[in-house]
């Protein structure tokens, strides 16, 4: 029998991690004969939901055995009960298990759940709908990436993680993955990974800073590039377990709603297409700000202070500029407007800008002075005369095109430059060779 068994919500910002519990019960399932159909999925979801822990991720495992579906219902909350955070207030496990082919209305809320907010009581319609079994701890909010990691297909991309992680006599103490070793590998590994390190700071990307079981994760574009990669780093802590998973990561498939101002929802993923309205402005903190507008309103951007070089880009832009914006929609403030926080920018025309000046005399080359009012221009030395100002085009110090932020500054699913061109579209393989270990 084939089944996907979707998790979500097992950590908090004080620990625990969804994709550990998924390692775990990926060893469990092995123990008993099951099959897999694809690596583990590590589904990131719509960035912009408020109440999100880390990256918004769910994990989806699919595969054949011979258990049934309360064993493998057994299996998962044994895992969850055992290793997850069900102690802390904002996390509420969720476990969805849907046998045989995938409802489309279940592939629709996945697509559906990468660029908006869904809600607990969709995610439970649907659950009864498709006659899927489903377990929830708490709010049972986690039920709703659950259901969406099992329905989203990666068929406009995809790339692999391998995520490495701690003995538990190392949690909470620094990571020790030598940084020279993480240069060197994506030096060597940079046709076929990404995201190692931040150019503008030399930060290493590939290990995290919370509570997290998570050691390191190598992103990557074959299971084979990132096996390689990982062995190539110099690690000093013992590693507990490592698995490769398929993901959405470095996609932008959360970015392809192309909306107009008069359409944008608060905390959306959205593309917009419009003029610049104002010269960007700087305000206190670093951060960049411009007006946009479309035939159908006016909205706010912003390029963050976090977003480091970007801003430079952003602060070129002028009134008339063309531009295409991607990012989320920030809900408006007391003090604030709705905003769209920039993960890329698209520039597509520029405006043209002139300067004005007085002519030059003919004869000595020199600027002519005004003659007074509605006379033109005089040289008072030659006595040559010219009625207009000169007027030319500047140079502009901004080319049509995509920027982004540096890596540091970018979420999970935004794709990066390095992987345009790249992008997969071939179906899922079942995992070769050395995808986990233990």
């Amino acid at each position: 029998m084939r089944f996907h068994l979707g998790i979500d919500d097992t950590d908090s910002l004080k620990g625990g991690c969804t994709t550990k519990i998924a390692t775990d019960l990926v060893l469990a399932l092995t123990k008993e004969g099951a099959s897999f159909l694809d690596h583990p999925n590590l589904v990131r979801l719509n960035p912009n939901v408020p109440w999100k822990t880390r990256g918004n991720g769910a994990v989806c495992i699919r595969i054949e055995c011979d258990l049934d579906s309360q064993m493998l219902l057994r299996l998962a909350t044994e895992e969850i009960e055992r290793n997850s955070r069900l102690g802390d207030a904002e996390t509420d496990p969720g476990v969805v298990l849907v046998s045989g082919e995938i409802p489309p209305e279940v592939i629709r809320f996945g697509r559906e759940a990468l660029t908006r907010i869904v809600t607990l009581s969709e995610a439970v319609s649907l659950i009864k709908k498709a006659e899927a079994e489903a377990i929830g701890y708490g709010t049972a909010q986690g039920l709703i990436g659950a259901l969406a990691s099992i329905g989203t297909q990666f068929d406009h991309d995809y790339t692999y993680e391998l995520i490495a992680y701690r003995s538990r006599d190392y949690l909470g103490k620094p990571r020790l993955v030598d940084g020279g070793s993480v240069l060197r590998m994506s030096e060597e590994m940079k046709r076929c990974t990404f995201n190692n390190l931040d150019e503008e700071t030399g930060r290493v990307m590939i290990t995290p800073r919370g509570l997290d079981p998570i050691l390191c994760g190598v992103r990557g574009e074959s299971p084979d590039a990132v096996r390689k990669a990982f062995g190539m780093l110099r690690i000093q802590e013992p590693i507990d377990s490592w698995m490769i998973f398929r993901t959405n990561q470095g996609t932008d498939t959360h970015l392809i709603r192309k909306l107009v101002v008069s359409e944008l929802e608060d905390n959306c993923a959205v593309v917009l297409e419009g003029k610049v309205n104002d010269k960007p402005r700087t305000i206190r903190g670093g951060h960049v700000f411009f007006v946009l507008s479309d035939d159908t309103g006016s909205v706010h951007c912003a390029a963050y202070e976090p977003t480091g070089g970007f801003r430079r880009i952003v602060r070129k832009l002028e009134p008339g500029d063309r531009v295409r914006v991607f990012g989320g929609v920030r809900a408006a403030g007391n003090a604030t407007p709705r905003t769209i926080n920039l993960e890329k920018l698209e520039v597509l025309g520029l405006a043209a800008r002139t300067a004005s000046q007085n002519p030059l005399c003919p004869k000595c080359r020199k600027r002519m002075k005004s003659a007074g009012k509605d006379q033109g221009f005089r040289c008072r030395q030659c006595k040559s005369h010219e009625l207009q100002k000169i007027h030319s085009e500047i140079q502009r110090d901004l080319q049509p095109g995509v920027y982004l932020p540096p890596p540091r500054a970018h979420r999970h699913l935004t794709k990066p430059i390095v992987r345009y061109g790249r992008e997969h579209t071939e179906p899922a393989a079942t995992p070769a060779r050395d995808w986990h270990f233990p």
